[in-house]
């Protein structure tokens, strides 16, 4: 386990390997989100971030997907040790990643960007506070809790963690991170980068989110996207073993499968 910045992060895998993996989490989880890539890559030396204010790395608001951003790209040139940098990013994670590759251009190898909102949602901002104020009591109720869980694929063994965690979180920083989720924007500046982008979306996800993943890809030279069929949001959760081997075999040929939709 390492602390950084008040950033709970741990360790696994083989330390001396040549690939350095880092996955960022999703907003209201945490990283056990990964356990089932952390266990398929555990060649790898993997480092599981818990993003400020979620899991075990305390946070207060406002949440910032730019400062957030700096501290890990920190974390890996500490970490990088002339090794190849792959990162996975889910959802508020993904923002992360895209905007840590803005930051640093040609410090990640290869980035695989999971379900980025990239396209500004000013019409649904303005409601996130007094829809938050309304339903966060509800919380506290294992039925709402299991009714979000079912729409990120979380399962019955990570259920209690999940459960735990959305009742530590504070109706400030909830609204805070749901602020920053709907108000990022992809930089132009992304065009400067020599990563390679694997993007990815469900199709059962909102027109925005394959949007943003038409844009991101429009953007970046070197960027494969795939539209997983009948998924929605939380591949990496919802069908691992297609997830791990796709993104497998991307890292190893720099090729989607030909059984894999690319719409």
């Amino acid at each position: 386990m390492i602390k950084l910045n008040n950033l709970y992060i741990k360790e696994t895998g083989n330390s001396e390997a040549e690939r350095l993996i880092v996955f960022l989490h999703g907003g209201g989880v945490s990283g056990w989100m990964w356990n089932h890539q952390i266990s398929y890559f555990k060649d790898d030396y993997c480092l599981i971030p818990d993003l400020p204010g979620h899991g075990r790395s305390p946070g207060t608001p406002p949440f910032s997907i730019s400062r957030t951003a700096e501290v890990i790209n920190e974390m890996i040139s500490a970490k990088a040790d002339g090794r190849e940098i792959v990162v996975f990013g889910f959802s508020l994670g993904a923002q992360i990643l895209v905007e840590m590759i803005t930051q640093q251009p040609r410090l990640i190898d290869y980035a695989i960007i999971n379900s980025a909102l990239l396209r500004p949602m000013p019409s649904a901002y303005k409601w996130i506070e007094p829809s938050i104020r309304m339903t966060y009591p509800l919380i506290h109720y294992r039925w709402f809790s299991r009714l979000q869980a079912k729409t990120l694929y979380v399962d019955d063994g990570h259920f209690e963690q999940y459960y735990a965690e959305s009742l530590q979180m504070s109706r400030e920083m909830l609204v805070s991170v749901l602020q920053e989720n709907m108000s990022y924007a992809v930089s132009p500046r992304i065009q400067e980068t020599t990563t390679k982008l694997l993007i990815t979306v469900g199709e059962k996800e909102r027109g925005s989110l394959k949007k943003s993943a038409e844009d991101l890809e429009k953007l970046c030279v070197h960027a494969d996207r795939i539209v997983f069929s009948g998924i929605g949001h939380g591949i990496p959760l919802a069908d691992p073993g297609l997830f791990n081997r796709v993104v497998d075999h991307w890292l190893g040929t720099g090729t989607v499968p030909e059984d894999v939709s690319r719409r």
